[in-house]
């Protein structure tokens, strides 16, 4: 039995330090990379770019199922193309604040050029149901007419008792008040 174990340690401690070297690279995003000590403390963040009109980049092949059939995948995925003013301040719950994201937008979205074209897709959010599930409901709700602030409140509302960790979200700007 001591054998066994003995030949375990050095493979969970090996495996450990693949996953934890892929993680701390991977979340660059150009000129809207923000750190995340900076959204912990509640900076303000730079508001990213949409996705100009087009056709987006290919998802990528991945070795893993998708967590939710493919077409809500893809449609979760356009949505972080087309609206990070909204997923860049919704919280996502699946630990991924432990690969460097700071919001459900760095679950689906890589890289973006300055005029906010994609140029690298995350490829974590295709294979985790919590990144789609949160992602969609954003979504719906953003169809629906809802606000930027109301869906985070319905996302933290609907999440957060259920899992022990969040990402250091900031909270969305106040609205402007007209004069």
């Amino acid at each position: 039995m001591s054998t066994r174990w003995s030949l375990l340690v050095p493979v969970a401690a090996a495996s450990s330090l693949v996953f934890s070297s892929a993680a701390l690279g991977q979340h660059a995003h150009g000129e809207a990379a923000q750190p995340a000590a900076q959204a912990r403390a509640g900076a303000a963040i730079a508001p990213i770019k949409p996705a100009p009109p087009g056709a987006l980049l290919a998802l990528p092949q991945v070795p893993f199922p998708p967590a939710r059939p493919m077409a809500v995948v893809q449609q979760v995925y356009e949505f972080a193309a087309r609206h990070p003013e909204v997923l860049q301040y919704v919280p996502c719950f699946c630990g991924c604040e432990r690969g460097g994201h700071t919001g459900n937008h760095d679950c689906f979205v890589k890289g973006r050029a300055a005029n906010g074209r994609i140029t690298e897709w995350e490829p974590h959010g295709i294979g985790c149901q919590v990144c789609i599930d949160v992602g969609r409901d954003a979504m719906l709700l953003f169809n629906s007419g809802a606000s930027v602030t109301a869906i985070r409140d319905a996302i933290d509302k609907k999440y957060r008792p259920h899992y022990p960790s969040a990402t250091p979200t900031p909270q969305p700007p106040s609205p402007r008040r007209k004069t």
